[in-house]
């Protein structure tokens, strides 16, 4: 416990030198808030675009806020998955290419307390920055629309954080196999869009896909509630994070070179 106490510091605080903690959070929220804003002031971009006829009217339903909330979900499915991936991508293969790696495997750690660290240390920074990114666009979503309740925003968050979960378990274990940043991007953006669009594909068979979260979380928003095969989603997601990092750590143990 106290070697990976140590990990897991030292990941922190490399995370704060190197700037993760400033711009993923920053970038995210920007994401998060242009969903609001775009939406209450869409009449007046498109007018101001121009090309319109003289006397034309753009009379466009107003969303409900709930609406609002359910778009920014598809945003960060999208812009905020990639980033998540590029954030995360480094957080081994770093260490392996500059030989700091070495060094630490050389101490009594265990395999399992390295990965863990790196997990642990790279999920709290994903959830923190889309934690405040939801919360502000929540905010301005209540200022520009309708009310959303706190309760259902907060659920419809929680469902959503397990898709996060899922990316960083992914990119994690893809950083155990390839040793270049692009590589490890490459690997986990594509299996991530696979099971998307297997799922879109395949939706008879593709019940339990996690890539179904975000339909669940926006049920959430519009109905209050969790869509059938809600539960099931949820333990797949949780079951293949567990093991993706359950295989992190068993393909770290056969390096034999670090």
């Amino acid at each position: 416990m106290k070697n990976f106490a140590t990990l897991f510091i030292k990941e922190m605080q490399e995370n704060m030198r190197n700037g993760k903690w400033i711009w993923l959070p920053i970038v995210i929220m920007i994401i998060g808030i242009s969903q609001p804003l775009t939406s209450y002031y869409m009449p007046q971009i498109i007018e101001s675009a121009g090309n319109l006829p003289e006397g034309a009217v753009i009379e466009i339903p107003t969303p409900s806020g709930e609406e609002v909330l359910a778009g920014t979900l598809g945003q960060y499915g999208t812009i905020a998955t990639l980033l998540f991936v590029l954030a995360t991508m480094s957080a081994i293969s770093n260490e392996r290419q500059t030989g700091t790696l070495t060094l630490v495997m050389a101490r009594p750690v265990q395999p399992i307390q390295y990965i863990l660290s790196k997990w642990t240390a790279q999920l709290i920074i994903a959830l923190t920055s889309l934690l405040l990114s939801y919360v502000l666009t929540w905010y301005y979503t209540n200022l520009l629309f309708n009310q959303v309740d706190w309760d259902i925003m907060l659920a419809s968050l929680g469902v959503y954080s397990l898709w996060i979960v899922l990316i960083i378990s992914v990119t994690i274990f893809a950083g155990t196999l390839i040793r270049t940043s692009g590589g490890i991007a490459g690997v986990s953006v594509s299996f991530l869009a696979l099971l998307t669009v297997t799922t879109g594909l395949f939706t008879k068979f593709m019940e339990w896909s996690p890539a179904k979260l975000r339909e669940h979380a926006t049920a959430i928003l519009t109905h209050g509630e969790l869509l059938e095969n809600g539960l099931l989603v949820i333990a797949s997601t949780l079951c293949l994070s567990l093991l993706f990092v359950l295989m992190a750590t068993f393909n770290f143990k056969r390096f034999e070179q670090f």
